[in-house]
């Protein structure tokens, strides 16, 4: 990898889900940082030719960024569980081949006609989702959808054109939501870029979950929460719960593997649903007279999507989902237990605007408010991503960093 014009400093920041998770090398220019700016760059990417089998380290060409799009430099990144589940596309439409990855950050080497906001040497975080700043989601206080740049796991292309940025020998690879990390080099919507403080150390990760609690479940201080999967994401959102000031964290899983790792996140108590002969919801109400004041679901478990709900105290309980179902998944419970004042709610992202919201996000880091050295459980050499893979798939790994100099 050509690094000349660059001096490397200390790791720092990324996106982890998860806020989603990784870690970033950050480079400082000597000069232009951008002299491939405009020109085809050939580099490394680790490419899923089919379904379910091991990613393939190819020399692929990225193409230079069109209309409202930035190429990045991607130094690390990380791997999440959304990455394995469309890998095995069980229950998704296959698209192949395709780079995968979503949880990273980087520096901008080019940019496209149109941005301003962006460029090439700033320090930014990619996203899954976007933020045009232009639609009516967008504008609103009370969403961080966006109808340009909406999540899309079927789209594998770029929306300026219908084309991919990526290709080998001719041949077009595919995108995945709209980010493809796990290449050297990728091409972004400018939408879905956050520029943050260059001085923010970076090999840190943004769990997904966190928001999920702190903006979408909004938990009293002295409250009682249940997080369903104790995946990083779960993790994250029992973090959330922690910060909110709950009493009572009550982590549901089926591995009892995780028990012991949920208590640095704040998890003061443990419910296996292959413990008891009865539905968990109903185990949940027997410990907590009655139901929890919050509860966070984050497995993209049907059944369990209706334990979270049916497991909130009537009257004020609030049951947020952030888990993606299958795309067949029905979602069945009793009209009464909504009359009964119990709220459902789903969020992508947190409830966070990318564009807006992250860097403050960042800065809570700075400003030492936030525990995120913990979320990493693991590392790997780029050469070693399908080891990373295996991790997660033994349930071993949390948050697994992807070195791509290694």
């Amino acid at each position: 990898m050509n690094t000349r014009g660059y001096t490397k400093t200390i790791p720092r920041f990324v996106n982890c889900d998860s806020w989603e998770s990784g870690i970033v090398v950050q480079y400082t220019t000597k000069g232009k940082l951008s002299s491939t700016a405009g020109q085809v760059i050939r580099c490394k990417a680790a490419v899923s030719w089919e379904a379910g089998k091991p990613l393939v380290i190819e020399e692929v060409d990225v193409a230079p960024p069109q209309k409202m799009e930035v190429r990045l430099k991607i130094l690390f990144t990380s791997l999440c569980h959304t990455d394995v589940y469309f890998w095995e596309a069980k229950e998704q439409t296959p698209l192949f081949p395709r780079i995968f990855g979503h949880e990273t950050g980087g520096i901008v080497e080019s940019v496209g006609e149109g941005v301003t906001d962006l460029q090439p040497g700033d320090h930014v975080l990619p996203m899954f989702t976007g933020e045009c700043k232009e639609c009516r989601y967008c504008k609103s206080t009370e969403s961080n959808m966006c109808d340009l740049l909406r999540i899309n796991t079927d789209r594998g292309v770029m929306i300026n054109d219908g084309k991919t940025r990526f290709s080998k020998n001719g041949q077009p690879i595919y995108h995945f939501l709209g980010t493809s990390t796990f290449s050297e080099y990728t091409v972004v919507h400018v939408g879905c870029v956050a520029k943050i403080n260059p001085a923010a150390p970076l090999e840190k990760i943004l769990p997904e979950g966190l928001g999920a609690t702190l903006n979408v479940a909004r938990p009293k201080k002295g409250s009682t929460v249940a997080i369903f999967g104790l995946g990083a994401v779960g993790l994250a959102a029992a973090e959330g719960a922690r910060i909110s000031g709950a009493s009572r964290i009550i982590g549901i899983d089926l591995n009892p593997n995780r028990f012991e790792d949920a208590k640095k996140f704040g998890v003061t108590e443990f419910v296996n649903p292959k413990d008891h002969d009865r539905p968990v919801q109903q185990v949940l109400a027997e410990m907590t007279d009655g139901g929890v004041d919050r509860s966070v679901e984050c497995t993209g478990n049907v059944d369990a999507m209706i334990s979270a709900f049916e497991c909130v105290h009537d009257g004020w309980g609030v049951a947020v989902l952030v888990g993606v179902p299958n795309k067949d998944d029905a979602f069945k419970t009793h009209p009464v237990n909504l009359l009964n004042e119990r709220t459902l709610k789903g969020t992508f992202f947190g409830n966070y605007k990318p564009r807006s919201d992250i860097p403050s996000v960042v800065e809570k880091y700075m400003n030492k408010e936030l525990e995120l050295d913990k979320f990493i459980t693991h590392q790997v050499g780029f050469s070693e991503i399908n080891k990373a893979f295996d991790l997660m798939l033994r349930g071993e790994s949390l948050c697994c960093i992807i070195n791509m100099e290694a």
